[in-house]
């Protein structure tokens, strides 16, 4: 019977295997998670016949390298990348055939920050709570790859019919400015008009700080009306959260399910993709909305 798995030989800075994440566990106290660039997901699998919810590896910055024990189909998409097979360039953002022993290179990204690995028939690791992503803050899923990992894969039922539908679709390159939507409150009465003023008109810059939990920025800090503890309330996805330096901090997919620091607003979950591929130093703006 065929081996279907694969064998990490680099890990790289930060490689987790993420899927669309775990809806519906908030009041559990369990964060969504998934992939930070759902839309690249949706795209790396599309390209290998899997359903857009397959699992795949989330790589950060370096990218990996991986053994797969059989032929595999495999699309390399989000952040651009050198991508090679045994040491020889392969194609970046469509399906290519890896055959069984040989090594497949992820480089480092050239643009962005995140890149997407999808196999056909996904990584099938063990689900938590119906999904198979990594939860850095609460440690539920796999555990961020290390060389030497074995990554078990599900039948490969598409690939052959992936191969034939999309040969080299467009992606959307990595964002030289983050202009995020955002809808005030619920703690904006906590803030001075100034600071309101200030969030929605000056620019910020990624901070090299930022993580799968939160985007912190660099900036001006925003005054608070009101002082004293906020006593802690459910957080979600998109949060703009301010800690007591006045900077705010965008909550990502590992994001606390509840917090102690006011919310001035909120960002649309649609712009939160392009927060995946800012490198620090990208400026952002937000802008208000209703």
């Amino acid at each position: 019977m065929t081996d279907r798995a694969v064998v990490v030989v680099r890990a790289g800075a930060l490689t987790t295997v993420q899927d669309l994440g775990r809806v519906g566990y908030a009041h559990l106290g369990v964060p969504r998670s998934g992939a930070l660039d759902p839309a690249a997901v949706r795209l790396v699998n599309r390209l290998v016949g899997n359903p857009e919810n397959a699992a795949v590896l989330e790589t950060t910055v370096d990218g990996c390298a991986l053994r797969p024990r059989c032929a595999v189909t495999v699309a390399v998409g989000g952040a651009p990348c050198p991508v090679r097979v045994d040491g020889r360039p392969a194609a970046w953002g469509t399906a290519v055939r890896v055959p069984a022993g040989a090594v497949l290179d992820v480089g480092a990204a050239t643009r962005g920050l995140r890149g997407y690995v999808a196999i056909g028939g996904g990584f099938e690791v063990e689900p938590v709570l119906g999904s198979r992503s990594t939860d850095l803050l609460s440690g539920l899923g796999p555990p961020p790859a290390a060389e030497e990992t074995v990554l078990p894969l599900g039948p490969d039922t598409g690939a052959a019919a992936a191969r034939g539908s999309v040969d080299a679709p467009p992606w959307p390159g990595p964002p030289g400015e983050l202009v995020l939507r955002v809808r005030l409150g619920p703690r904006d009465d906590w803030f001075t008009a100034a600071a309101l003023r200030t969030l929605v008109t000056r620019a910020y810059r990624v901070s090299s700080a930022g993580n799968r939990i939160g985007l912190r920025l660099d900036g001006p800090a925003l005054e608070r009306a009101r002082h004293g503890e906020l006593a802690s309330e459910g957080m979600v996805l998109g949060a703009v959260q301010v800690p007591p330096d006045g900077r705010p901090v965008v909550f990502l997919a590992d994001h606390p399910t509840t917090g102690g620091y006011p919310v001035v607003g909120v960002v649309r979950e649609a712009d939160l993709g392009r927060v995946a591929q800012a490198v620090p130093g990208t400026p952002v703006r937000f802008t208000p909305v209703r």
